[in-house]
């Protein structure tokens, strides 16, 4: 590659580097970082949020204190994974690699950033191992393994951050192991083995190395369920039994398709959880139960309520950028910059168009994988299908397993869409100039 080519994509690289700081340092705190913040203090932390992101962000705290040291490794990751991935293109189209870098510091992918939430982290890891793998694919043995060692570390971090991604990762792991091509054969043998792999990794980490306490998050998920079984099916299914106004109002007045929260911490049906707990049985196997024989007896009520759900979450006008000060919710994030509130207008803005619409990138990604699925037997079509084929199936977990509709959950979706259609259009950048 010329050196010009390599110049102008660092220097356009650290533009964007550079933008990042200026528009979020130290990074924006969310109440989900600020709980994962809080753990980092305390003698054993909890799997609510992911307890990984605890440790590592225990591990790098003293580097910069505070929101600093989580923000510095996100943007960072992010970066490099971009700045790799154009390097790579700027073998055969310079245009084409400012494009992607230009992209990179743009709505959707800059507005969620310099927002600290695991999704971010969890989203910026995967990137890197895809292109991490897409850079080393034609390299010898010596230096290929171990770049495809550490890309698969940054898969697992993946999951260790969204346990969720259980039946993407093994779509990322198989383009890892395996950058040149995808081979539907090879994926089927496979696919269970590296789900079982990767399944068995998040108790081996979170209970036995980190020591995690069990808090139990799958239950939000039951308890959201039950209470959109109970407003389908007209009657109440949790294993408790609350007052006839109570009732009345868990049924018609309580049950929104957005999250989980209206029944913990919300007025006026905060109650639900209130009983729940007063009880003991949240956390049990007395609501497992309850969720299993409301699903199996009311399964119509039970796909009314994901469907709403998830045509929410890919349709709805979602939480995107976060900028409310946690520390007193009265008032916003850095009105004192330009930068920032810029930012916050485009978002405004856009927040109306399909651009921020999980749905979309689902579908973008979508049709990229029907495209890459006739050159699959290439290292593009490999690429593409690792990240838009991982990002796919991933938004489409939160049908079983969402409690909430934020952007932030399709972020992965969008960086996949954006890498894959690089690497798709420099194929044929590269071919035209053969």
């Amino acid at each position: 590659m010329p050196t010009r080519n390599r110049l102008v994509v660092l220097a356009l690289a650290a533009a964007g580097y550079a933008l990042t700081l200026y528009v979020f340092f130290p990074g924006v705190m969310t109440y989900d970082a600020k709980y994962i913040y809080i753990a980092t203090k305390a003698a054993q932390p909890g799997d609510w949020q992911s307890p990984l992101m605890v440790a590592i962000w225990k591990w790098i705290d003293p580097l910069a204190p505070g929101a600093a040291s989580m923000f510095l490794l996100i943007v960072t990751i992010y970066w490099i994974a971009f700045t790799l991935l154009a390097l790579s293109i700027a073998r055969r189209s310079l245009p084409l690699a400012a494009l992607l870098l230009v992209l990179a510091a743009l709505p959707p992918s800059f507005t969620l950033l310099g927002i600290i939430w695991r999704d971010i982290l969890f989203a910026a890891s995967w990137l890197l191992a895809v292109v991490l793998a897409w850079a080393v694919r034609e390299r010898t043995a010596a230096m290929r393994v171990p770049a495809q060692i550490v890309a698969l570390g940054f898969a697992a971090l993946g999951i260790l951050l969204r346990p969720n991604a259980l039946f993407a990762i093994p779509i990322l792991a198989i383009y890892i192991l395996w950058p040149m091509a995808f081979r539907l054969k090879r994926a089927a043998l496979v696919y269970i083995p590296l789900a079982v792999a990767f399944y068995a990794l998040v108790p081996l980490v979170y209970y036995g190395a980190l020591n995690a306490k069990k808090e139990n998050p799958l239950h939000s998920v039951f308890v959201f369920d039950l209470g959109g079984i109970s407003h389908f099916a007209k009657t109440n299914q949790f294993p408790v039994t609350f007052t006839p106004e109570q009732s009345a109002l868990l049924i018609d007045g309580c049950y929104q398709p957005t999250l989980w929260d209206i029944y913990w911490n919300r007025d006026p049906c905060k109650f639900v959880m209130a009983k729940l707990e007063a009880e003991k049985i949240f956390g049990t196997p007395v609501l497992s139960s309850a969720w299993l024989r409301a699903v199996t007896s009311h399964p119509i009520a039970y796909l009314q309520h994901r469907a709403a759900f998830m045509r929410t979450f890919l349709l709805g006008d979602n939480l995107t950028l976060w900028t409310l000060d946690v520390e007193d919710p009265r008032l916003y994030l850095y009105t004192d910059r330009p930068a920032f509130m810029a930012l916050r207008a485009t978002d405004g803005l856009l927040k109306k168009t399909p651009v921020m619409r999980a749905g979309t990138w689902l579908l973008i990604d979508l049709v990229i994988l029907a495209f890459a699925w006739r050159r699959r037997e290439t290292p593009e079509g490999a690429f593409a299908i690792g990240a838009c084929g991982s990002a796919a199936i991933y938004v489409l977990t939160f049908f079983p397993a969402g409690v909430a509709p934020d952007f932030r959950y399709a972020y992965w979706a969008v960086l996949a869409a954006f890498t894959s259609a690089a690497v798709m259009l420099s194929a044929r950048r590269q071919n035209a100039a053969i």
